[in-house]
């Protein structure tokens, strides 16, 4: 009977599903069987050894499948959360949008109820992100507790401060992920504490070391596309500058319309890469005036045809000299390009109509001439703000489109009313 029980749980347990229970099920029918027809005669000692060993494989296969069924919905959860997650990981644009991202996989994980993303603002550590007991603690800087004047950063006390925030009834057990991006630049510290003193699994602390790796990387490329925009940006405004340098008599006309044409496309509800690339233009607007003779850009008299033609020249002459800067999005290119034409279609240099003029161009070509305008020149006086607004107010429909004119004399009147209150 002993080497029955054997066989069937041998047997049992190299198959799989029902016919494994099956399997250990015989033996246990086959004894009760075996009780029957031996009357009232007590089992013998390799009938109770086999059952005994029978009951020990029933209870090692629940404990096996029960293990079984839990790993396989924790290796589900954590397919489930990396691919949602990282789905909007991929989506975020900025180092909030990333961080608030990946903490919503460790949410969805369930590792743990309470989670910290902490990283430094100008070397002080800030709770970042947070979720549970964290959540109070949001967006505020972490002090060093005996209020000495140590770094906590150098002193590597960050995550036991953040820990002594909560109540040790939060934190009986924990764990910390330090998040590097991939030049092993330090970015940040993810901390997971339990209300409970079980401890993190092998498991458990290897995805939170996966995702913040992850997480690393993703900071780490969003720090490095941020650099070059900055790079890029300080570029361009080096430019503008140095084009102001060329066309003299201008005297800020680039910093104006820059900060002005900015504020319009705000309010129009422009996004910030619109802005950025309506910024860039504005920068580059009148870049193709290098091309220009001094002769004629500087001439105090009128212009000629000729001349003429050649000062409208600098639009596509900019355009062409700009198109192997791969970076600059097609926004600030058409602005560059046609921000001379005009909404009845009399403009150039492609004499565009309505609205088939890019809306970069349609804005700044507003702004480009009420600075023009209110700014003195060789050939002119400046203009009072009040005659300007006039000027463009009647250029509505035939220089310039009629709503953007609108938003601006909106802008505008605001501006006044701001000045009249401070």
């Amino acid at each position: 009977m002993i080497g029955a029980a054997l066989l069937a749980a041998a047997v049992a347990l190299s198959l799989g599903g029902a016919l494994r229970w099956a399997g250990l099920a015989a033996y246990p029918l086959a004894f009760l069987a075996s009780l029957a027809t031996q009357g009232s005669r007590a089992p013998t000692a390799d009938m109770l050894v086999g059952a005994l060993l029978t009951i020990v494989a029933l209870a090692w296969l629940l404990l096996h499948d029960q293990n079984q069924d839990q790993e396989l919905r924790w290796r589900r959860n954590v397919v489930s959360a990396l691919r949602s997650g990282s789905e909007r990981l991929n989506e975020a644009r900025n180092d909030e949008a990333i961080i608030r991202a990946g903490l919503n996989i460790l949410v969805k994980l369930q590792v743990a109820p309470n989670l910290a993303f902490v990283a430094y603002r100008q070397g002080t550590p800030y709770v970042m992100a947070a979720q549970g007991a964290f959540e109070e603690f949001l967006n505020k800087p972490v002090h060093p507790s005996d209020n000495d004047s140590r770094s906590v950063q150098a002193d590597h006390w960050v995550a036991e401060e953040v820990l002594a925030l909560l109540g040790r009834d939060q934190r009986q057990s924990f764990h910390v992920a330090e998040v590097y991006g991939r030049d092993s630049t330090h970015l940040g510290l993810l901390i997971l504490s339990r209300p409970t003193g079980q401890p993190f699994s092998s498991e458990e602390r290897g995805v939170t070391e996966s995702f913040a790796r992850l997480l690393g990387a993703q900071l780490g490329q969003e720090r490095a596309n941020r650099n070059l925009r900055e790079a890029n940006e300080l570029t361009l405004r080096s430019l503008g500058a140095a084009l102001e340098r060329r066309d003299d008599e201008t005297g800020g006309h680039t910093a104006r319309v820059v900060n002005l044409s900015t504020r319009l496309a705000r309010r129009l509800g422009w996004d910030e890469e619109q802005v950025r690339a309506l910024r860039w233009g504005a920068y580059l607007h009148d870049l193709g005036k290098i091309a220009i003779p001094d002769r004629i850009l500087h001439k105090n008299g009128p212009l000629d045809a000729q001349e003429r033609q050649v000062i409208r020249s600098h639009t596509s002459v900019g355009y062409e000299m700009l198109q192997d800067l791969h970076f600059l999005p097609a926004e600030t290119l058409d602005l560059v390009r046609y921000h001379h034409e005009r909404w009845d279609g009399t403009g150039y240099p492609s004499g565009l109509r309505g609205a088939n003029i890019p809306d970069s161009a349609r804005i700044f070509s507003i702004i480009d001439v009420y600075d023009a305008l209110t700014s003195e020149r060789p050939y002119k006086q400046a203009w009072t703000q009040e005659r300007a607004l006039q000027e463009i107010r009647a250029g509505a429909g035939a220089h310039f489109d009629p709503q953007y004119v609108d938003a601006f004399l909106h802008l505008m009147a605001e501006q006044d009313d701001a000045r009249l209150v401070s």
